[in-house]
Order: C-alpha cells, then sequence, then structure tokens
C-alpha cells in the first residue's frame, strides 16, 4: 500500500482546503513534514487514522470523548458547523494482482443538534493496467457504493487496524512499547496480528461458529438462551481478565520500584553500620550472658581450688608416702609373722631332741633375724593401715578434678575469646543519631513494600479467580453447545461436519503454535539486529529471547548476564521499542506505509543520527516523518536528504490559531515561511 495524497477541509487546525502530495520517488521512500509542536503533526496522523477507520479509529487526540463530540471538537473553528468537515485520502494498493486507486473521502457536519456524518468511496481498478502502458496515466477512481457501504469490512481485508497501530505511531505508542511491562500486550497483539496468528485463531472461530451453527435449533430455544447468556458472560469475563492481567502487570511493576529504592536504602543503612545498630541490644545481651557464663566457670575453678586439687604442686611427696606406706605395710606384716615363726619355733623345739636341737636353734634364730631386719624402717611415720586405700582415692579424686579443671580453663578461654569478639562488635555500633533517619526511611519503605506485596498478591487472587472463572465459562458453553448436538443433531452429514472440522480446528491449533514459534524465532533475530544497528553501544546485548507465554522480552550481554529492560536508559529504550516494530515489519513482509510521529525523543545525538541514517531510509517503501525542528535539525536533514521525496512545513497563526501547509522544510525553500 502505498499514500498517494491527503487532503483536509476544515479538520482541526487545517483553515480551509489543504493537501499534501505524499508519493514516495525511487530510492526516496521519505516525506518529511515539520512542525513546531502545536502546529497540527498529530492531527494529520490522527486525520489518516480517522478517514480509514472512523469511530474504530485510535486516534490520540480523541481521549475519552465519544466519536460524535470528537468529530464536532475537530470543524474547524474559524468555520460554520453546517458546513462541517471533511478528509480525503487518496492511496493504491495491489489487490487481486492488479493495483487499484482509492479515494476514500469521510466528511461531517451539524445539522441542527444532531451531527452527520458520510463516507464515499472511489475505486479505479484498472489504474495499474494504465499505468503499465503510461506512467503519467492519472487516476479515474468512480463512486462504489457497494465498498461504501461496507467500508469497515472493506478496510480490515486491505489493512486491518491492529496492523495499522504498527505501522502508524507516535511518541505514546514508543513508551508504550518502551516500558517492559507494558510492551508484553503490544508484542502479544502484534505477533498475532501482523504474522498472521490471529488469521489461524480466526479459522479456527469459524469451525468453531461452524460447528455452532449445526448445533443450533429454533426446536429448543431455551437452550439457546441459555448459550447466548453464557456467550456473553464469557465476553464479560474476559474483558475483565484483560483489565486485571493489565492491573497485575502495574502492581508489579510498583513492586519492583518499591523493592529497588528498599535495596537502595539497605545498602546505605547497612554501609552506616546500621546492621550492628539492630543487632546492639542483641549483642549486649549476648555479652551479658557470656559474662556470667565466665563469672560461674571462675567460681567453679575456685570452688575446684578449694579442694584437693592444690596437692598436684606435691606430686613427688605424695609418690614418696605412697611408697612410704607400702614399706609400713610390708613392716607390719613381717613384724606379725615374726610372732607367729616364734610360736612355731618354740612348738618344734619342744619336739625335737636335745642332739639335733643345737643345730635347728640357730636356723630358725637366723631365719628370725633376717625377717626381723625388714620390719625395721629408717622413718617410721606410724601411717594409718588403711593408708594406701585413701592414697589411692585422693589419686582417683585429684585425676577426676585435674580433667575437670582443664575443661573449665578451656571453657573460660573461649568465653573470654567471644566477650572480646563481642567488645569489638559494640565498639563498632555507630551513634542513633547517624542511623536514624536511614532506619526510619528503610522501616517506611518496608511498609510500601508490604502493600506493593499485598497489592500483588490481590492482583494474582484476582486474576486466577478469573481465569477460573472464564474455563468454567467455557465448560458450562462448551456442555451446552455438547448437549444440544446430542439432542438435535441427527443427520449423518451434520455429524461428519462436526467430526472433521473439530480435527480441523485441532490441527489448526498445533499449527498455530508452530507457526508462532517460528515467527518468534525470526523476530527475535530480526529486533535484535535492528537494535544492533541503531545502538551505539554495540557489544550492550548479545542475545534477546521473547516468551511464547508471555510475550516478555529477555535480554542478555556478551557473558550471558540478563539485563533488565528496565535499567537500559529511556533512549536505549526507546531505540529497543523502535527496533520493536522495524523487526515486526521485517518479519512480516508486509510493504505498509509507515506513518512516526514525533520519532527522536529522549535520544542522544548519536541515536538520532543512526535513526535518521538507517532507520528512516529503510523503514518502508513510503515513510511519512512527522518532525519538529529539534529533531531533525539542519544536520539531519542533510544527512537523510538522499533519502527525501517530499518536504513540507505546517506553519501556524498564533492569532488564527490556523495551521497552513508549505512546501519546503527548515533550513530549505520552506524557511522563508517559518516565522
Amino acid at each position: 500500500m502505498l499514500l498517494r495524497k491527503i487532503t483536509l477541509e476544515e479538520f482541526g487546525a487545517y483553515r480551509g482546503k489543504q493537501s499534501l502530495d505524499l508519493t514516495p520517488k525511487k530510492n526516496k521512500p521519505v516525506i518529511l513534514i515539520g512542525g513546531l509542536n502545536g502546529c497540527g503533526k498529530t492531527t494529520l496522523l490522527d486525520a489518516i487514522q480517522l478517514v480509514l477507520y472512523g469511530n474504530r479509529a485510535r486516534c490520540s487526540g480523541r481521549g475519552t470523548r465519544t466519536y460524535e463530540t470528537y468529530l464536532r471538537e475537530s470543524i474547524n473553528r474559524k468555520t460554520d458547523p453546517a458546513r462541517g468537515s471533511a478528509v480525503t485520502l487518496e492511496f493504491t494498493t495491489m489487490t487481486g494482482g492488479q493495483e487499484h486507486y482509492y479515494r476514500v473521502v469521510r466528511s461531517w457536519h451539524t445539522s441542527g443538534k444532531s451531527l452527520k456524518e458520510f463516507l464515499n468511496v472511489y475505486i479505479d481498478e484498472a489504474y495499474g493496467e494504465r499505468t503499465k502502458t503510461s506512467h503519467s496515466a492519472k487516476p479515474e477512481p468512480q463512486y462504489n457504493r457497494l465498498v461504501s457501504e461496507s467500508w469497515a469490512d472493506h478496510i480490515e481485508s486491505l489493512l486491518p487496524l491492529e496492523i495499522a497501530s504498527l505501522a502508524f505511531f507516535d511518541g505514546e505508542k514508543i513508551e508504550s512499547l518502551a516500558d517492559p511491562d507494558r510492551a508484553a500486550s503490544v508484542i502479544e497483539s502484534a505477533v498475532h496480528s501482523l504474522l498472521g496468528v490471529n488469521t489461524v485463531q480466526q479459522l479456527r472461530n469459524d469451525l468453531l461458529a461452524l460447528q455452532r451453527r449445526q448445533k443450533l435449533s429454533g426446536e429448543e430455544q431455551h437452550l439457546l438462551d441459555k448459550i447466548r447468556s453464557q456467550e456473553h458472560e464469557l465476553e464479560e469475563v474476559k474483558a475483565a481478565y484483560d483489565v486485571a492481567h493489565q492491573d497485575r502487570g502495574e502492581s508489579r511493576t510498583n513492586l519492583r520500584k518499591a523493592e529497588r529504592t528498599l535495596e537502595s536504602l539497605e545498602e546505605a543503612f547497612q554501609k552506616e553500620g546500621g546492621g550492628l545498630f539492630n543487632r546492639r541490644v542483641e549483642l549486649e545481651n549476648e555479652k551479658k550472658s557470656i559474662a556470667e557464663q565466665l563469672a560461674q566457670v571462675r567460681t567453679d575453678l575456685t570452688h575446684l581450688a578449694a579442694g584437693p586439687l592444690p596437692l598436684l604442686m606435691a606430686t613427688q611427696l605424695l609418690t614418696d608416702l605412697r611408697t612410704q606406706a607400702v614399706m609400713e605395710e610390708q613392716a607390719r606384716r613381717s613384724a606379725h609373722v615374726l610372732d607367729v615363726l616364734h610360736e612355731r619355733d618354740n612348738w618344734l623345739l619342744n619336739m625335737l631332741t636335745a642332739a639335733t636341737r643345737a643345730d635347728v636353734v640357730a636356723h630358725l634364730e637366723a631365719d628370725r633375724a633376717s625377717r626381723a631386719a625388714s620390719t625395721v624402717l629408717d622413718v617410721d611415720l606410724q601411717l594409718p593401715h588403711d593408708s594406701q586405700e585413701q592414697l589411692s582415692v585422693l589419686q582417683e579424686v585429684l585425676q577426676r578434678d585435674t580433667a575437670r579443671g582443664r575443661r573449665l580453663l578451656a571453657t573460660a578461654a573461649d568465653l573470654s575469646e567471644q566477650l572480646d569478639q563481642l567488645d569489638r562488635q559494640l565498639a563498632g555500633v555507630p551513634d542513633q543519631h547517624r542511623v536514624k533517619a536511614l532506619q526510619q526511611a528503610r522501616e517506611e519503605q518496608l511498609v510500601v513494600v508490604a502493600q506493593c506485596q499485598v497489592d500483588c498478591e490481590r492482583a494474582d487472587v484476582r486474576v486466577n479467580e478469573l481465569k477460573r472463572r472464564r474455563e468454567h465459562v467455557k465448560t458450562l458453553l462448551e456442555r451446552a453447545h455438547s448437549e444440544f448436538v446430542r439432542t438435535k443433531v441427527k443427520a449423518e452429514e451434520v455429524e461428519r461436519i462436526l467430526k472433521y472440522s473439530e480435527k480441523a480446528r485441532i490441527t489448526l491449533e498445533r499449527f498455530g503454535v508452530a507457526l508462532l514459534q517460528r515467527h518468534i524465532g525470526k523476530l527475535e533475530w530480526a529486533v535484535l539486529e535492528s537494535f544492533k544497528t541503531l545502538m551505539r553501544k554495540q557489544g550492550l546485548v548479545k542475545t534477546l529471547r521473547i516468551d511464547t507465554e508471555k510475550f516478555t522480552l529477555a535480554l542478555s550481554d556478551t557473558a550471558g548476564n540478563p539485563i533488565d529492560p528496565a535499567r537500559l536508559s529511556a533512549g536505549e529504550r526507546q531505540l529497543l521499542a523502535v527496533s520493536l516494530l522495524w523487526g515486526l515489519m521485517k518479519v512480516a513482509g508486509n510493504r505498509l506505509p509507515s506513518v512516526i510521529d514525533t520519532p527522536l525523543g529522549r535520544l542522544d545525538s548519536r541515536h538520532r543520527e543512526h535513526l535518521v541514517t538507517r532507520y528512516f531510509p529503510q523503514a518502508s517503501d513510503q515513510v511519512l516523518l512527522l518532525s519538529t525542528d529539534e529533531e531533525i535539525d539542519e544536520y539531519l536533514l542533510s544527512r537523510l536528504r538522499k533519502s527525501v521525496a517530499r518536504t513540507y512545513t505546517l506553519v501556524h497563526d498564533d492569532e488564527e490559531f490556523t495551521t497552513q501547509v508549505v512546501e519546503g522544510y527548515w533550513w530549505n525553500e520552506g524557511a522563508q515561511h517559518v516565522g
């Protein structure tokens, strides 16, 4: 499709009848339209969408106003509302292998308190044939009543509204795509509409409608009413689900922002010693407890030292005493044996004869003398007879107290080390006045994060609830249809249609998934290449992935580390949004005109030059740029000039509040018209 000409009559700030020739030239696809803020650039973009789509047009100037109010307020304030306004758009498009020329005229005027709108479509179906023989052939469009009356359906076959919203975009569209949370819904819509996934879904819906038509019968109107009621309920649930899904995205965005703020406060708080400050009471209590334990250990050591333990200092004396006790015990036993031997010897001597008594007496006396010698000690302490037992008990007590003493000393050393460590930590605790403000801000931010988490949880609950309700209503609806089929569909032909249409729907569903994955892969490559082409930092992004379920973007650097799109600069996010639109158009292969309003906001000079030299000349076969003098300035105009087919300047009369279209641009032949 190529836009050829647009004519505005008393539309918005455009006074009278003003036209712009939009036809591009060979290797010069750019139509550059300059205007200061408030001169009518966005109005021109709205006019193109309005003439094509009427009340469905997504005009940025409409806002929340009704369509009738918007049309009334679009009539130039200097003209008679009864005369009204009109917008005429001329374009060519390929239909059935032939180039057709269209002239679409949408006009409206007031009549009393009411407003009347008219749409007339003129078509030259032979235009393509004539241009083959003569390049200067003029279009000869003829009024087509059928197309005029069914224009809403006809334009969808030429340029669906969802696709047009990607080809005609302004700063707001770029802003929505630059927001990671809002971009997902735009990407999903774009992928489904622009890349043909919607066509597969529409085929599935058509097959479902075919099945339902086979199921419906006027004989059971109550069941039909039930089905219609459930279908209406399903639409309401879907709409509520979409709103809840959007609210959840917003809640998650708020939560991430709050968490990042809390993270910054936590870092500042820890840097000032906030962790030790929070643990001050805990550390003091721990110090008190350890000090008490150490005091108890020392008391136990004192008690231990008050017992027999000091005797360890006289270990050798104890050994000597134990030896003396053994010797005295042996001496006592020897003395007792001497007494027994004396009695035995007397008895034995009485038994002997006088002849042998002398020799025996000598031997017995020698034996007793030898034994008596062992009873004589150098030192006799006259220790009690149980002294050995007492010394053994003392030895066991000393061994036990020694082991316990060592344990207590080790415990005391460990507790002393802990006490020193706690003293060092307490010495590092900052004063309260240094961390009080940070502590208060941190506590307040914790409340904010908690509230955001609650909001996210509520949003999740709401989304899941609506999702379950949606599935429940769908199940009820399918059950109603199944019941309807079981009770009323009898003919074999109907059964065959239902059977094979269901198979076709399943096949289409699988095909749709495969088609989506294939297009997503191509789109990832196209968007990444476009982003690299436009970016000043060539090594910033290595890979780009699009989730096939959530349609969220995932970026990673050369090291494979993920890059949060929200942490890119505003200019980099804008370039990412432009790359996304560019990649979509590349993958779709649609040679549609691109209409871009105020394209260079938030970009530095290098990125602006990249857009001008690398994107605009390659964006499409026809590119309408609506720019201010600070966006496409004199330098950028010189860089873009070789790709520019036509230039216009929108000159605004600040006294009359009207805009006039003048050929030329700032810094060329249109300069004299610019105040």
